[in-house]
């Protein structure tokens, strides 16, 4: 099922992900020095541009709900940065012009709910895109409220975890037929995932947001202290955490929230959820309740993220229950 859809979903991020490794790479230490955000908002518009490209080609009728819209890029002051996200695209698209760009940008604008829509984070995880660490191009389809398709591009991410030096992995899921991982080249094959076997809760490797404003990093060393857990977390930015758990490299993405207001986006998590749920996985927000898609651009009813191989998903659950930390939001 879905062959279309997965097709267009690879050729999208890996086109994706070509053009942010093309400007990442022109990076300096300069332009890290002077705090100046140009590259990854050059990244994210031409990131979405192209994705929204193939889908709306493929699939017009099927609203697309992004995180970018081109308003700010059709100012006069910011003619400079069109010019050169233009630049960025004709590499992929030699005849595209700014006008096509804002156009595609633009067909990621829907915001609510319906039966069949897309949802992309064009960039997930900027500051790890400028530190030239890890990010992730997210895609996903949504159908009646399920996730039938989830699609991550980890550029920067190794293939093979022992051999650091291959980088760049992507990562296919559609739903009842398991999670791949390809090469972003097109070229090996298709790799199946499956979650670690890893049923001790004091042996479990856990993974968090480097950013502390994403998550809770205090409730998190709590659930740790509380499950003697022996290792620290790993901090990654972006979605590869999603892989990392999907791989078996880690038992558990936990994304604990820091306040009662918040909601988590559903271009945050989208892709990346149901490539570790047909890896084996499972993913909840921090009472057990599953993630719930129907509400437009967040995820409204629900509070925070966990991730896990299943097999200590309970354990986490009922520590966050016994420590309190959903009473204490409420407070």
């Amino acid at each position: 099922m879905f062959e279309q859809e997965k097709d267009i979903a690879l050729k999208a991020i890996r086109q994706a992900a070509a053009l942010c490794q093309s400007v990442q790479a022109a990076i300096s230490p300069e332009v890290m020095e002077k705090k100046d955000r140009s590259p990854v908002t050059v990244a994210d518009f031409g990131s979405q541009a192209l994705i929204c490209k193939l889908v709306e080609e493929r699939f017009p009728d099927d609203p697309i709900i992004g995180e970018e819209d081109a308003a700010d890029l059709k100012k006069k002051e910011n003619s400079q940065l069109l010019s050169k996200l233009t630049q960025y695209v004709q590499n992929t698209l030699k005849d595209a012009t700014s006008v096509d760009i804002c156009n595609w940008i633009d067909r990621g604008g829907a915001g609510e709910y319906s039966d069949r829509f897309w949802t992309l984070d064009p960039i997930d995880g900027t500051k790890g895109f400028l530190r030239k660490e890890q990010y992730a191009v997210s895609l996903a389809l949504i159908v009646k409220g399920e996730i039938v398709l989830g699609a991550l591009a980890c550029p920067n991410l190794a293939i093979d975890p022992t051999n650091p030096s291959e980088i760049g992995a992507a990562f296919i899921a559609v739903k009842g037929e398991g999670a791949y991982q390809v090469s972003l080249k097109e070229n090996g094959k298709p790799t199946r995932l499956n979650v670690s076997s890893q049923t001790d809760p004091t042996q479990i490797r856990f993974c968090e947001s480097v950013e502390k404003a994403h998550s809770s990093h205090g409730d998190a060393a709590r659930i740790a202290t509380d499950l003697q857990i022996a290792t620290k977390p790993v901090r990654l930015d972006s979605q590869t955490k999603y892989a990392v758990v999907a791989r078996g490299e880690a038992e558990a993405y936990l994304r604990l929230p820091r306040d009662k207001v918040y909601r988590e986006k559903i271009w945050d998590h989208a892709g990346g959820v149901l490539v570790v749920t047909e890896a084996g996985g499972l993913v909840t927000d921090i009472t057990g309740k599953p993630l719930d898609f129907t509400c437009g651009r967040t995820l409204a009813q629900n509070r925070g993220i966990i991730v896990s191989n299943t097999h200590i998903h309970d354990n986490i659950l009922n520590t966050i229950n016994k420590l309190k930390i959903m009473t204490q939001l409420e407070d």
